[in-house]
């Protein structure tokens, strides 16, 4: 069987429910690209580019004909800034390998940087879900906008190695959780949960090897010859 064909019609059913193996495998990839940048793998942007492209097909039901005919265009967008952000992502982060250095050493973003990227989320949420109304995005309108923003502002977050990222995604889980269940996107909805999980270890995973780093090490006592 043809492989793209099979993605795209490929489905199995939990209790009343169709779902698609491309919105499992695409959230599989999200899951390994995650793991990957917590471990500060360059691989983990290629990796959650191919995510990205299996779940755009999956939020935009009825563009696609899927089982679930939803349009997440929140969820969908985000797909598309992803693939965008991952790119300069994986650019930073390669660049960095090849002159020796680590892929990316993680690094408090300091107060300022905090109160713009919290403004930057609530703010950029209010002007987004105007937009997505009018697009006809799946209701509360709000949560799919301020998921889209979060996305956004984590991604680029992680880039730049900010360790604070990994909290905007558990801020992100908190509202995509009941946003997904209540628009029968299930299995985005079960991993989703495990990412929360995952985010909060990652955070601390973080901040550990960033206190680690600024840690000054003792210098060697000099051996004096008489």
């Amino acid at each position: 069987m043809n492989v793209l064909h099979w993605l795209f019609t490929a489905t199995f059913t939990i209790g009343n429910q169709t779902v698609l193996w491309r919105e499992v495998l695409g959230n599989v990839f999200g899951l390994a690209s995650a793991l990957g940048g917590m471990r500060r793998r360059v691989w983990a942007w290629p990796v959650g580019i191919v995510g990205n492209v299996l779940l755009f097909t999956v939020f935009l039901g009825a563009v696609f004909d899927n089982p679930n005919p939803v349009n997440l265009l929140g969820q969908t967008g985000r797909q598309v800034m992803f693939i965008v952000v991952s790119i300069y992502g994986w650019y930073r982060w390669q660049h960095r390998a090849e002159t020796g250095a680590a892929p990316v050493t993680p690094r408090w973003a300091g107060w300022r940087t905090r109160i713009i990227l919290v403004v930057a989320l609530v703010g950029g949420t209010a002007a987004i879900t105007p937009l997505f109304r009018l697009l006809g995005s799946y209701e509360p309108v709000w949560s799919d906008a301020w998921v889209f923003v979060g996305s956004l502002l984590a991604t680029y977050g992680m880039a730049k190695g900010w360790v604070e990222f990994w909290l905007i995604w558990v801020a992100v889980d908190v509202v995509g959780v009941p946003l997904l269940i209540s628009a029968g996107y299930y299995a985005s909805a079960s991993m989703y949960v495990f990412y929360g999980v995952f985010t909060l270890v990652g955070f601390f995973v973080w901040a550990r090897e960033r206190r680690r780093n600024a840690t000054p090490t003792a210098p060697i006592p000099k051996t004096v010859s008489v």
